[in-house]
């Protein structure tokens, strides 16, 4: 056969498959035999099949459960989306009338017809293109976008480098999760990796192209080689694909939007590689033949064996993604199973001439890399439109798949006749061992052997001779209370001795008075009353009876209970041979090793996409979450994969031959044997433009570290000018003050040493900080000397005196001070010096080791004891402290004058060398920061308690991200991790639920309120709870997701409908890249009095209102 034939024969059976899917997709019929029948019947004219399939199936109409992909319409082109609000420009298929019916088949090929003849290219391709344009109109839309709705890159490159050899993710750039999770599952195949690098495109390919494929396919190719080359060699921990989709999308032109599923692309886009390695193949191959390196890897061939009308057939065919139903199985071997037999295939093993139909399916040839394609998605007739199914499946890490080739197909069909007969036995055994565990005719049902058991124990009980309503007193209410007596019996003695009690009511009414019966009270007893029966009993029974009785009942719950035993341990056989029909060594020849999990998760018409992949280098799984890719496990992948869990399941399996280790393996150097990683792997032309890439990021990180070099210089300079303009305030003050107060002026020398840290504030009150430039710089310090000049002129000196006093630093100093006075006296201000600081010392310690309410931290009292409880150097402790003793504000009279002289010139005498200034500043610097956390913290919970949840989340964000980053630098750097986290979470929570609210009020202001809400504060934040993967905050994403989503099954109007769909994407997306949120709020300074009474207020009222709650 010629080469020309062969690319004859080829398109005549892609043209029929195209048909064959074309009468599928508009009729919704699955059998495949009476596809081709009709195809014969009308000579390929597609009109004339459908015709025929109509009127044969007039009388029992029914869609397939995979045609919504095609039939539903897309209201909004910014998300993946399955069927939403169907066009108003269709023809009314609802009602019975046949010729409308006719007529929009007739519409939908006409137009189908007309499109392929004018551009070549199916609907089908059509349809993936618009997907494509949906992605990049939403990248491009993302660029107008207001500021907390941008997916940008974080303006840290350092954010965005690649940690040694990890995986490289790709960006989402609009709505692309799908093209990233198939993307790198077919990358990390590395034999398919080498065949894109090593791709060269035929000789014509600068000439013009013959026709539109060569257009598409080829710059396509070379796309998909640059995009492979920055994911084997880039610095990036990311890479944008931008580009790939562009080409793909430039690729076709349509005036609409449709989303067809996410499998119909990956199918497309095997088959747009395949055409682009067809032309390199044809070019170079010799052969009648030529080998597609793609066939190669991922198509196989299977034999239809059937009977069609009672005549026996055979038919060779060709597949790719290997389809499977979901709904109705419990594992992948049941769908694989079904999906072997189609109709009615007992006709196939008898030699009678049956007019039955039906076929079987047998593997001839595997491909490499097998994929199965698993149905998740279903279209409710019902409803209108179409639902995720979110049954669990099962599917093992390694498959064998020998039960499903030709070659073996006598042993399993004689295999699957012995797991029917056994089956249909296990059947007939549960059904037994059904009525031994449930027993009865009733509603309610127990085990046999239970009903025996309590039989025996009502026999065996002490037998009583009163009736159990007679032994009550009835003029005595139960609880002691007068209530309402019993109705009389109905009998007539009964009815007599109600008699007689009346006629004596005053007697027993008196002798109820003297002797009352105990009262049982039910909620405040925990038993009942001695006096009366534990439990039911007969009346009169006698020992003969009783023993027989008990004889018969001992003995039959014993047989009952061995029947059951034996029922059970038979089943557990069965169900054991089951399991190990394919378990012998003829039968697991054909091993296929799980490569890598498509996931899906939300509903229907939206959701998000990842993958599990297999590194067989690592022995891991890797979770590949657009721009994210992070160790997993089987664990891990089984809970999201096999579905029933937070409306994730796996919608792809990507198997690969165990026994073909080069699908996996990686290259080696011919010359030295050794393994050839990152740029080593690229052919030259890729490894200049990886080179080039990454001389860029290098330049942009050196860029940053400039800038930032710059920032701190002018932050310090800031910081000097700004604490030099307070200390002077603070001398001039100190100099009034004394002058005041004294009629004689001090003559001792108080010159500062020449060292920033004894300027600083010792509050820690947080100047402004500089942001960028000179200007800043100037204006930072003409604010600090203003605001300091207008203190003195607001406030006396004595004012300013006794406002220095009242912080807790100065107490503690003053009052070591006060009880080293008989120690001053006695041998001089050094030793008093001494003296105050070993007590000043001690009392911090005690306080750093005191155990305290949640109402009080001493952190925030006193730096020491932050930098005790954190194990700060002695040398930062040392220093500190003298600072605290050589504060100016001591300079009150001669004992403080004198003892704050001597620390001050105990500073003097610490050399440089013998404390690192640098990592002092780090300390003071750190607990900076931890009381500007507190500062956040304080303010979001005191704004989320006067249910302010939209100010409040902003400093509850942004309190838990800087306390976490304190936390990973000590236990007790920070705060309470999960406090912090629970009311971030729960005002995240509380915004979800005003949001939604506002929503389904349905007014105009008040839906678009809420969707601001979501928009701008909700989703930012999702991302931060997806991140950590802490259980809760998953619940609570949950939560909120599933909120949104049980909109979609209510009539709502189309506007909302519109603003529901084009917002749910939004809310599904998983992916952890943290968008750009809102700057962080500016917080005032706080004396250190005012920061723990605001503190202790709000912790205290949390703690009512925690306690009042549970």
């Amino acid at each position: 056969m010629t080469v020309e034939q062969n690319v004859l024969q080829q398109h005549s059976q892609k043209h029929q498959q195209t048909l064959l899917n074309q009468l599928r997709e508009v009729t919704g019929t699955t059998d495949v035999q009476l596809l081709q029948q009709a195809l014969q019947v009308s000579n390929g004219d597609l009109a004339e099949a459908v015709a025929y399939l109509t009127e044969k199936n007039a009388k029992v109409p029914q869609q397939d459960e995979t045609t919504y992909y095609q039939t539903s319409q897309v209201s909004n082109d910014r998300y993946i989306s399955v069927g939403s609000q169907a066009d108003s420009n269709v023809i009314d298929l609802t009602g019975d009338d046949k010729d409308d019916l006719q007529r929009a088949i007739a519409l939908s090929l006409a137009e189908s017809n007309r499109a392929f003849r004018e551009t070549g290219i199916t609907d089908e391709e059509q349809a993936i293109s618009r997907v494509l344009e949906a992605s990049i109109a939403e990248n491009k839309a993302s660029l107008k976008r207001t500021h907390t709705e941008v997916w940008s890159d974080s303006p840290n490159p350092y954010d965005r480098k690649r940690i040694d050899n990890c995986p490289v993710g790709l960006k989402n750039v609009g709505n692309t999760c799908w093209f990233s999770a198939v993307i790198q599952s077919l990358f990390n195949l590395l034999e398919f990796q080498r065949l894109v690098l090593n791709y060269s495109p035929p000789a014509r390919v600068h000439e013009l192209p013959r026709n539109q494929k060569e257009h598409r396919n080829l710059p396509f190719m070379q796309e998909l080689r640059t995009l492979f080359s920055l994911m084997v060699g880039s610095k990036r921990k990311y890479v944008d694909p931008s580009r790939a989709v562009e080409i793909l999308k430039d690729a076709f032109k349509s005036s609409e939007s449709q989303q067809q599923d996410v499998s119909e692309f990956t199918h497309k886009l095997l088959d747009w590689l395949e055409d682009a390695f067809q032309m390199k193949a044809e070019e170079d191959g010799d052969e009648d033949k030529p080998k597609n390196p793609m066939v190669e890897l991922f198509y196989g061939r299977f034999l239809a064996v059937g009977v069609l009308e009672g005549k026996k057939f055979e038919n060779t065919e060709m597949f790719g993604q290997y389809p499977l139903q979901v709904n109705g199985f419990k594992d992948l071997h049941e769908c694989l199973e079904a999906a072997m037999i189609e109709g009615e295939i007992e006709s196939l093993h008898s030699a009678e001439n049956s007019a039955r139909s039906g076929q079987e399916h047998w593997f001839t040839e595997l491909p490499p890399v097998l994929t199965f394609e698993l149905s998740r998605f279903e279209f409710n007739q019902a409803l209108g439109r179409p639902e995720k199914i979110h049954n669990k499946l099962e599917f093992p890490s390694m498959l064998f798949m020998d039960r499903y080739m030709d070659r073996n197909r006598e042993v399993t069909r004689i295999k699957r006749e012995e797991i029917r007969r056994l089956k249909e036995h296990l059947t007939l055994l549960q059904q037994r061992l059904e009525r031994y565990l449930s027993y009865g005719s009733g509603p309610k049902r127990f085990p046999l052997a239970d009903v025996l058991q309590y039989a025996m124990e009502f026999a065996s009980s002490q037998p009583v001779c009163t009736s159990p309503v007679e032994d009550i007193d009835s003029s005595a209410p139960p609880g002691g209370t007068t209530g309402l007596q019993l109705p009389p019996p109905s009998s007539s003695a009964e009815q007599d001795s109600s008699a007689t009690a009346e006629s004596s009511g005053s007697a027993s009414g008196t002798a109820a008075q003297q002797q009352r019966a105990p009262v049982h009270k039910p909620f405040t007893q925990s038993r009942l009353p001695p006096d009366l029966p534990m439990h039911p009993a007969p009346r009169h029974i006698t020992e003969e009876e009783l023993r027989v009785l008990e004889g018969c009942l001992h003995r039959w719950r014993s047989e009952v209970e061995n029947d059951t035993r034996d029922l059970q341990e038979s089943i557990k056989r069965i169900l054991r041979t089951i399991e190990l029909m394919y378990s012998d060594k003829s039968m697991m020849q054909v091993p296929y090793r799980l490569h890598a999990v498509l996931v899906h998760e939300g509903q229907a018409n939206a959701g998000h996409y990842w993958a599990y992949i297999y590194d067989p280098h690592q022995r891991c799984w890797m979770k590949y979450n657009d721009i994210a890719v992070t160790k997993s496990s089987w664990e891990e992948l089984v809970r999201d994969s096999f579905g029933g869990y937070r409306n994730a399941s796996a919608y792809c399996l990507m198997y690969i031959n165990d026994k073909k280790p080069f699908l996996i393996e990686e290259d080696f150097d011919k010359e030295t044997g050794q393994i050839l990683s990152g740029m080593d792997k690229l052919p030259p032309d890729l490894k200049q433009y990886v080179k080039g890439d990454n001389e860029l990021f290098d330049k942009e990180i050196v860029e940053w570290n400039a800038l930032q070099a710059r920032k701190a210089q002018q932050e310090k300079l800031a910081l000097a000018a700004a604490a030099a303009a307070a200390a002077a305030a603070a001398s001039t003050a100190s100099s009034t003050s004394i002058s005041s107060s004294s009629p004689q002026p001090m003559s001792i020398d108080c010159s500062p040493p020449d060292n920033a840290a004894l300027q600083q504030d010792p509050e820690y009150m947080e100047q402004p900080s500089p942001t960028s430039d000179s200007k800043h710089l100037q204006e930072d310090t003409e604010r600090a000397i203003s605001r300091a000049s207008a203190e003195l002129e607001e406030r006396s000196p004595e004012a300013l005196l006794n406002a220095a006093m009242m912080t807790p630093n100065m107490q503690g100093v003053i009052m070591a001070i006060g009880k080293s006075s008989r120690v001053y006296e006695k041998n001089g201000p050094e030793a008093a010096f001494f003296k105050a600081l070993k007590l000043e010392y001690a009392r911090l310690v005690r306080f750093a080791q005191e155990d305290t309410p949640p109402e009080k931290d001493y952190r925030l009292h006193h730096v020491i004891v932050y930098f005790l409880q954190n194990q700060a150097p002695k040398k930062i402790l040392e220093r500190t402290l003298l600072t605290q003793f050589a504060d100016r504000n001591l300079a009150f009279d001669e004992r403080c004058k004198s003892i704050m002289s001597v620390a001050r010139a105990k500073l003097d005498l610490i050399k440089p060398e013998e404390v690192n200034m640098d990592e002092y500043e780090i300390w003071h610097q750190d607990y900076r920061n931890f009381r500007e956390t507190t500062i956040f913290m304080i303010t979001g919970l005191e704004l989320f308690h006067k249910t302010n949840y939209v100010e409040a989340l902003i400093y509850l964000i942004y309190s838990y991200q800087y306390n976490k980053e304190l936390l990973s630098k000590g236990l007790y750097r920070g705060h309470d991790e999960e406090f912090l986290g629970h009311y971030r979470r729960d005002c995240l929570l509380k915004l979800n639920e005003q949001a939604a609210a506002m929503f389904e009020s349905g007014e105009e202001p008040e839906v678009t309120t809420g969707l601001g809400i979501m928009n701008e504060l909700v989703v930012p934040c999702i991302p931060l709870l997806l991140l950590h993967d802490t259980e809760r905050d998953l619940l609570a994403v949950e939560d909120m997701r599933n909120r949104w989503c049980s909109y979609l099954g209510q009539e709502m109007d189309s506007n909302l409908q519109e603003k529901l769909t084009d917002f749910l994407p939004k809310l599904l997306d998983c992916s952890t890249e943290i968008k750009s949120f809102h700057d962080p709020p500016k917080v005032p300074a706080h004396s250190t009095l005012e920061l723990c009474e605001r503190f202790g207020r709000i912790m205290t009222t949390l703690c009512k209102v925690a306690n009042h709650g549970r």
